[in-house]
């Protein structure tokens, strides 16, 4: 927790309430006021400030040493177990209020005694304070004692729930005992080794028999209203499975377009930020709760933002601006070793700042970082991907408009060439595609034409190779499941060029 009490107190004080900053204008309702002692001491620690209104109003505290002694009762007496602030009088626009400074607290979790731990722990959320539920209440207690979930015993797992050939094909050794109790994939419990909750989340072939939520929701939304679905997977398996199959999911809806200059000629540009993708994805594998939480890690791609969301929030300690700073606090350590083994995590704490890095790069807005009740939500704001309003990024950027000259100035081939190119049916498959990504037999019979090997060759085939459409499945172009999609350059020579391919189809 930043030290705010300098020169600059007062005006650090006044900033607006956060998950560090709580501000009462008296004690008139102590529990509310201990109810944020409590949160901060079970969460990332904080400061509560007794004089000031909800609206920043200093108002001063009407008798300072009283009022130090009876918050510093109130807490003795309410919150178990025992917490220790500091409690301040801080001189402030010619008034005396009250601060209380709560530092992330050792015996999580803390709790009113009146309502017991079950009913009585609070987490910091934001500004607010929030009761926590059952499974959070039992991982502020291992968090305190250094033991995460993923360390545990699997509760009615064997050795046999392991895959060793998947896991000797995913770290590329050979797996014995000694390496899965190093890497501390099982655990000895009641004097047997058995699986622990890491070691089944990543090598065995169903990890939701035993953890219900260990899996990835993806939906593609498409319209105004966000709601309407178009496509989904829900990926299941070992979860470091998951992050290519979450990718191709993205691929699948992306976009490509294609940038000509002299060095090189053509330049393949995917509408999607791969790799800040990828980072958020190993992100939200490695460091979501796999305790009953109640949902699994959902990723929402809509037109113009993809969400994720991690089920647990923030591990105590941690705060957003930490996130972005590049604080590392691992809540699954054992998770957090074998992706490390298998090379996706370089360096810990480093993801979020690279990710900030490449968004920046690509011409995109920041992300955006909202900590809800017991979850993290991660939104990554794109090009809009509707089909009809799509626009490359570096298009944009260029100040483009997608005029006869500019579009010229873009493909190296003359009009006579692209004409060429499109072929008698060329416009034709271009104007099929706009209303989104097509298989090969659908394009095919938009056009009049049976699916047949040859007639892709002669059709589908120059379009793709000269960047006027792309596979949305690159990494495999035969998968029966293939389907193509209009790039940049493509939809903006559908309105140049149309009109005149048209006479001739």
């Amino acid at each position: 927790m930043t030290d705010i009490l300098t020169d600059n107190a007062g005006k650090a004080l006044l900033l607006p309430e956060s998950k560090t900053l709580e501000h009462k204008r008296d004690l008139s309702s102590p529990e509310e006021a201990l109810k944020s002692v409590v949160a901060f001491a079970n969460s990332a620690g904080g400061q509560l400030v007794i004089g000031v209104s909800d609206d920043g109003e200093v108002v001063g505290v009407a008798d300072p040493l009283e009022e130090e002694q009876r918050l510093t009762n109130l807490i003795s007496d309410s919150i178990a177990p025992q917490l220790l602030p500091t409690v301040e009088l801080v001189p402030m626009a010619g008034k005396t209020v009250l601060v209380a400074r709560v530092w992330l607290g050792q015996q999580r979790p803390y709790h009113l005694k009146k309502y017991g731990p079950h009913q009585g722990s609070y987490i910091r959320v934001g500004s607010s304070d929030r009761q926590a539920s059952a499974a959070m209440i039992a991982e502020l207690r291992r968090s305190s004692q250094g033991i995460s979930f993923d360390q545990l015993p699997t509760p009615r797992a064997t050795l046999s729930d392991l895959n060793r050939t998947l896991l000797s094909q995913l770290l590329k050794r050979e797996i014995d005992d000694n390496l899965l109790r190093t890497l501390r994939l099982i655990v000895e419990d009641q004097g047997q080794w058995v699986p622990s909750n890491g070691g089944i989340l990543v090598g065995c072939e169903n990890p939701e028999m035993f953890l219900p939520h260990a899996w990835v929701q993806c939906a593609r939304f498409r319209g105004p209203r966000k709601r309407d679905i178009i496509d989904k997977a829900n990926i299941r398996g070992p979860l470091p499975l998951a992050i290519d199959q979450v990718m191709t999911f993205f691929r699948r809806h992306a976009f490509l377009s294609s940038k000509f200059g002299e060095n090189p000629r053509r330049q393949d540009i995917w509408s999607l930020p791969f790799d800040a993708l990828e980072e958020l994805v190993v992100n939200a594998l490695v460091h979501s709760s796999y305790d009953d939480h109640g949902t699994p890690i959902k990723i929402a791609f809509r037109d113009d933002e993809i969400v994720i969301e991690s089920p647990g929030g923030l591990v105590p300690g941690l705060t957003v601006d930490n996130m972005i700073e590049g604080t590392s606090v691992i809540r699954n350590p054992v998770l957090a070793r074998v992706f490390e083994e298998l090379g996706h995590i370089e360096q810990w704490g480093s993801g979020i700042p690279e990710v900030i890095t490449d968004l920046a790069d690509a011409g995109l807005p920041p992300l955006d970082i909202e900590e809800g009740r017991e979850r993290l939500k991660i939104t990554v704001h794109i090009s809009n991907h509707d089909p009809r309003l799509f626009e490359p990024v570096w298009l944009r950027h260029a100040q483009v408009s997608p005029t006869d000259a500019q579009v010229d100035a873009q493909v190296s081939p003359t009009d006579a060439q692209v004409r060429e190119i499109l072929g008698r049916r060329g416009a034709a498959i271009l104007l099929a595609l706009s209303d989104g990504p097509l298989k090969r037999a659908e394009i095919l019979a938009a056009i009049g034409l049976k699916n047949r090997y040859p007639t892709y060759q002669h059709h589908i085939l120059p379009l793709l190779d000269h960047g006027l459409i792309g596979m949305t499945n690159p990494e495999n172009p035969t998968a029966p499941t293939q389907t193509y999609a209009l790039t940049g350059l493509g939809r903006s020579l559908i309105a140049i060029l149309t009109t005149d391919v048209s006479q001739d189809v």
